[in-house]
């Protein structure tokens, strides 16, 4: 299979009202870094091979993030002057996406998609050779979310809002997670044909879909589960939720490297940090910074470590508080001691 020619375009330009934040919502933390670069991370880790990050509101501060150190990453600012929606934003990186075959679609506040999970939707659509594939998920609950009306053959007939469906279409639990990869002429031929006649007034990246149909192309679907891998986040209760899973995601290539760890949803390990075979975590440590922890090292309860390297065989008391620190081989130190 030929390598494919493909430009992501990553939604980054809305304020993100419910998050309740003067700061863009793209640019709220989790896990060491803003959202934002999560995404590119990931889309970075895959086959596409250019980035374009549409930006608008507080655009300054959102290019700035992604230029400062230590990110590094390779991409295209597109300016969306206004916000007047999903299609219109992707409409304005026509001129950037304009040497590439095929075009992913994105947001920028989905921290939790995986490099393997948009991968294996790229060899699907291939392999398909579709014009256009849209990612779904399932949710036992899915109210608020566009629903996908499928048609026999398994193909995406259309995305019915849940301001718009009937309640036959309401108890749909399939969901349209927002990520599409599509044929870079139909996209932008067909988004000119995409008008704004709704309630919001807005050019809706979702109307591709019934217009794909209408022409007869066959629309591919790829579901992937968990769903949280493909939500996006909205508020300060789902970035929480996001930080920990991520957390979590961490921990356990941790553990599979042969850490112990008691309660590792309480423990926070940066991911620049090298941990040594046969360490032993207890609950609530935190060892953030580029911190490295010997082999057959012991960290108590609550300790706090940043910058720090830590011997082998070394034991460093509960609540302990370090900071840019070395311990020394089979040192102890002791509970609620302070280096800063």
């Amino acid at each position: 299979m030929n390598t494919p020619n493909i430009s992501a375009v990553i939604l980054a330009a809305g304020k993100g009202t419910r998050m309740k934040s003067d700061k863009a919502k793209v640019l709220h933390e989790l896990f060491f870094k803003p959202m934002l670069h999560h995404v590119l991370d990931t889309v970075s880790a895959t086959d596409v091979g250019h980035m374009a990050v549409i930006v608008g509101h507080q655009r300054e501060r959102v290019l700035a993030s992604l230029a400062e150190p230590p990110a590094s990453y390779t991409f295209s600012p597109v300016i969306q002057e206004e916000q007047l929606g999903t299609g219109h934003a992707v409409l304005c990186a026509e001129s950037a996406c304009a040497s590439f075959d095929l075009v992913m679609i994105l947001c920028g506040d989905t921290p939790l998609i995986r490099p393997e999970t948009l991968q294996a939707m790229i060899d699907q659509h291939l392999a398909s050779k579709t014009v256009l594939s849209l990612m779904t998920t399932v949710l036992d609950d899915p109210f608020g979310y566009g629903r996908i009306i499928s048609n026999s053959q398994g193909g995406v007939v259309e995305i019915v809002e849940q301001k718009d469906a009937t309640p036959e279409q309401q108890a749909i639990q399939e969901i349209n997670a927002g990520i599409y990869l599509v044929d870079r002429e139909f996209l932008f031929s067909t988004l000119q044909q995409v008008g704004t006649d709704n309630s919001q007034g807005e050019v809706y990246l979702t109307d591709i879909v019934s217009i794909a149909t209408e022409q007869g192309h066959q629309v591919e679907k790829f579901v992937h589960r968990p769903a949280i891998d493909v939500l996006g986040v909205n508020s300060r209760v789902e970035l929480a939720q996001a930080h920990n899973e991520l957390q979590i995601r961490h921990n356990q290539k941790v553990m599979l490297s042969g850490v112990s760890m008691y309660s590792p949803e309480s423990i926070l390990i940066a991911p620049d940090c090298q941990i040594g075979q046969d360490v032993t975590l207890h609950a609530g440590v935190q060892i953030t910074g580029a911190s490295v922890i010997g082999k057959k090292a012991e960290i108590a309860s609550g300790a706090l470590l940043h910058n720090c390297q830590i011997g082998a065989g070394a034991v460093i008391g509960a609540h302990a508080v370090l900071r840019n620190c070395t311990v020394e081989e089979g040192e102890q130190v002791k509970p609620l001691a302070c280096c800063l």
